[in-house]
């Protein structure tokens, strides 16, 4: 009985090492951003499976030209960088109508996470993002309300991240948190699958 009990735990062990494969890259297979930034480039995988619509959404931005020449226009240190709505004199890019939000999609506000910036309104994300700088949770569905909607992941350039989450800020254009010298979004395009 126990020579039985070993070599199925042996089994069980092998199977699931075999199951459970190498990890494949988070990008793999999936649209992929660089925002080209006055700070250095920052690569986004972004999540379709789990957030078509706000994928679909930040992807139309993109290639649009929407995002190019927008700046970082809200940077908490030890929170989060917020961007992809202003010009550097602070004025609004005009945006399509809001998307429906998809918060509800088991992805959390983790540090390195990209999520859809909005009002108190759930379904009035446009253009507008955010990147964690730490595990944000309590802006998770459920634990936040209505939570905010994560859509992909930072893959590259998180020490950029990080840099622009340091720079001085002050209140500006009726505005807090805005970095004293603009972090300008210089380009963004898609270069992995969805191009």
């Amino acid at each position: 009985m126990r020579r039985i009990l070993a070599s199925l735990l042996l089994a069980g062990a092998a199977a699931t090492a075999a199951a459970a494969g190498p990890e494949p890259s988070p990008a793999a297979n999936r649209p992929v951003v660089v925002l080209e930034t006055s700070m250095g480039n920052i690569k986004i995988a972004l999540n379709q499976d789990k957030s078509p619509i706000s994928v679909a959404n930040f992807l139309e931005y993109v290639k649009a030209g929407h995002y190019n020449g927008t700046v970082f226009h809200r940077v908490i240190p030890d929170f989060m960088i917020q961007g992809g709505g202003m010009d550097a004199s602070l004025a609004e890019r005009q945006t399509r109508k809001p998307i429906r939000n998809e918060a509800k999609n088991g992805l959390r506000n983790s540090r390195g996470t990209v999520a859809m910036a909005r009002t108190n309104d759930p379904d009035s994300a446009t253009a507008q993002f955010f990147i964690s700088v730490r595990d944000n949770h309590r802006l998770d569905y459920g634990i936040g309300g209505a939570g905010y909607t994560v859509f992909g992941e930072v893959t590259e350039g998180l020490d950029v991240v990080d840099k622009i989450a340091g720079v001085p800020t002050t209140r500006k254009g009726g505005l807090d948190d805005v970095p004293v010298t603009a972090v300008v979004i210089q380009k963004a395009g898609v270069v992995g699958a969805g191009k």
